[in-house]
């Protein structure tokens, strides 16, 4: 085989692979709302306050960062109101970090079925993404008597939001399936998660406004990282009714897109070694 049909003959392989793999979970899709109705379940059983654990967390953070960073370090928000700055960053946030929490274990935590019967691998952290949208939706509503109490009206600037949703999707997607799948045969990923995702908080503008960050480098930044504009998004959207800067979000959501096209043929490809070393 010559050297260029090569790399079309693996690229093409894994274009085969990616849509035989999509028509498989497609046709298991009633499973994947299955466990993601078990973990919402689960995660809240013999819970006093249930759901409301989901708005706690968001909620504590955005007081906590409010009165040390807002107030005592004097921390600017850009002219906006510090509570609605910082909790409309940790709307996104907060999802992603619930999402690697759950997602990240759950092959692990499910070895009596992952050993046992068979279905698509992926369903498993895939259905932890998606329950996280229940903690999502819950401190959203918050947000809405935030915005109620600061007398900020909704504005036809919400529509930008599914964009944002997207690209927030599809890099957690990408993170979970790959630190899910590493976490299998290392579970040294699962305990370092904690210190991994405190370190990114702070490398990412949820405590500080994205103009802080020298703008000749924002491109790199927020390549490498693509929460940085799904925050900045958030903020410009939701707290100043503006559009966000979709040249930044587009340039993450080509990273995040790539990141989990990867991420998913990784994951399949040590999906075939999962029984064995679980």
């Amino acid at each position: 085989m010559s050297g260029e049909a090569q790399p079309r003959a693996i690229a093409s392989s894994s274009n085969a692979g990616l849509r035989e793999s999509g028509r498989e979970l497609w046709a298991f899709r009633e499973l994947l709302w299955t466990f993601t109705v078990r973990e919402v379940k689960v995660r809240y059983a013999q819970s006093l306050l249930g759901v409301a654990w989901a708005i706690a967390q968001p909620l504590a953070l955005m007081l906590a960062f409010s009165v040390f960073f807002g107030r005592f370090a004097g921390i600017r928000s850009d002219g906006l109101p510090y509570p609605l700055f910082s909790y409309a960053a940790l709307l996104p946030w907060t999802f992603f970090t619930t999402s690697l929490s759950f997602g990240v274990p759950s092959l692990v935590t499910n070895t009596s079925l992952v050993t046992k019967v068979y279905f698509p691998r992926e369903i498993l952290p895939l259905a932890s993404v998606l329950s996280a949208g229940v903690d999502f939706a819950a401190a959203a509503a918050v947000y809405g008597l935030l915005m109620a109490f600061y007398r900020i009206s909704p504005s036809l600037a919400l529509v930008h939001l599914l964009p944002l949703l997207v690209v927030q999707l599809v890099f957690t997607l990408a993170v979970t399936l790959i630190l899910s799948a590493i976490n299998v045969s290392y579970r040294d990923v699962r305990y370092a998660m904690p210190l991994v995702t405190q370190i990114w908080l702070y490398a990412t503008p949820v405590i500080y406004p994205l103009s802080v960050v020298p703008e000749a480098i924002r491109p790199a930044y927020q390549a490498i990282n693509p929460m940085a504009a799904v925050v900045d998004g958030y903020r410009r959207v939701l707290v100043a009714s503006r559009p966000p800067d979709y040249s930044m979000l587009g340039l993450s959501g080509l990273c995040s897109t790539l990141l989990l096209l990867a991420g998913y043929l990784y994951f399949k490809r040590a999906e075939r070694s999962f029984a064995d070393v679980i």
